[in-house]
């Protein structure tokens, strides 16, 4: 233990927080984390260990990983305009916007939001503000644009869709937020591979205007890699704050290999979305549920006649995790979030469902 007080030693932001909690997932279901479940067919895996026969690993990698922001820019329709700055997963992205606002900044998002975007705030001691969401998980305009009055953010994120939800905002709300706004205003596409909307396309009409992507759901979360496409003065003043070589070799060659192969992502996607389809509709089929619509790999649902926590609990006890968002309160009070699995996970998720909420209603 160090000699001084721990309180003398980190900044009391830092001592009052709790560290991000990843659930033990071991010989559960594992449907808590908004992961692709499919594994890469045979024939992929045996044409990717091929190319990295040739990886020189012993050299470090690109700095700027050009000829993976090449397949990105092929892959994601990123306007030439625009420049990439490839991150360590979503999060390194987020820390390194942070990181170069200055001391006083107001970082503003709406909330229920991505958990993320307040956890790096408030471990840089900038100054968070959160905006509630309308009941029915939409934005509230007015208070937007009131909040942006009085705080006059640096940053603004907006999860599109967002997490932990699954809705689609109003696009034109979003449009809006953006004009109003004085500072950068960050549209998060983390689960763009199962919406039919993007800003990617708004990109040059707003000089504020950044958007932000991972390969994680696609089904690459093992690999760690997000990117923020955006307008290239302010893309050269982040990337000073990029730490060297932050983007591994193995990464870059194999997000770039599934990006040139990408076919069996674009069928497993649309299999997740078609799943999602039938989850939806078999939770809707549940007395005491009310289910939200999602443009995610994941769904939300509130228990009205028993607690999430039981529900969740007496989950667990039958091989099944999901996440429980109850204990976040406000609008997620008993709400549940269960990310899409193969037919049989699905299936073995809403069998065990069904049986926690006939015993508890008995």
């Amino acid at each position: 233990m160090p000699t001084q007080p721990l309180a003398n030693l980190f900044r009391p932001e830092v001592l009052s927080m709790s560290a991000y909690h990843v659930a033990d997932a071991s010989n559960f279901i594992k449907l808590d984390a908004m992961e692709n479940p499919y594994s890469w067919p045979e024939d992929i895996q045996d044409r990717w260990l091929e190319t990295l026969k040739t990886c020189p690993i012993n050299r470090y990698p690109d700095p700027t990983g050009r000829s993976l922001c090449a397949s990105l820019r092929r892959s994601n329709a990123i306007p030439d305009h625009a420049e990439l700055l490839l991150g360590n997963g979503s999060d390194e992205i987020i820390q390194i916007l942070l990181m170069a606002l200055a001391g006083d900044a107001t970082v503003l998002a709406p909330e229920p939001g991505f958990v993320m975007y307040k956890q790096i705030a408030r471990s840089l001691g900038l100054n968070y503000v959160g905006v509630p969401l309308t009941a029915e998980f939409e934005l509230d305009l007015p208070a937007m644009l009131q909040a942006i009055d009085q705080q006059r953010p640096s940053v603004i994120f907006i999860a599109y869709p967002n997490n932990p939800t699954g809705n689609l905002f109003n696009a034109e709300a979003v449009k809006t937020i953006i004009a109003a706004t004085p500072g950068l205003v960050i549209v998060d596409e983390a689960y763009a591979p199962f919406a039919d909307c993007s800003f990617v396309g708004e990109l040059g009409h707003y000089p504020n205007l950044l958007v932000m992507r991972t390969v994680s759901k696609l089904g690459l979360a093992g690999l760690r890699l997000g990117f923020l496409a955006g307008p290239a003065e302010l893309i050269a003043e982040l990337d000073k704050v990029r730490l060297p070589y932050n983007i591994n070799s193995l990464t870059q060659a194999t997000v770039g290999f599934a990006l040139e192969n990408g076919d069996f992502l674009a069928r497993q996607t649309q299999a997740i979305r078609e799943e999602r389809n039938v989850v939806a509709a078999a939770l809707q089929a549940l007395p005491g549920l009310t289910v939200y619509p999602s443009a995610a790999n994941f769904i939300l649902f509130r228990t009205e006649q028993v607690p999430a926590d039981q529900v969740f609990t007496n989950l667990k006890t039958q091989g099944i995790l999901i996440k429980n968002l109850s204990g976040q309160g406000g609008l997620l009070g008993d709400c549940l979030r269960v990310t899409i699995g193969k037919p049989d996970e699905n299936q073995a998720f809403l069998s065990a469902l069904t049986a926690s909420l006939k015993t508890a209603g008995d």
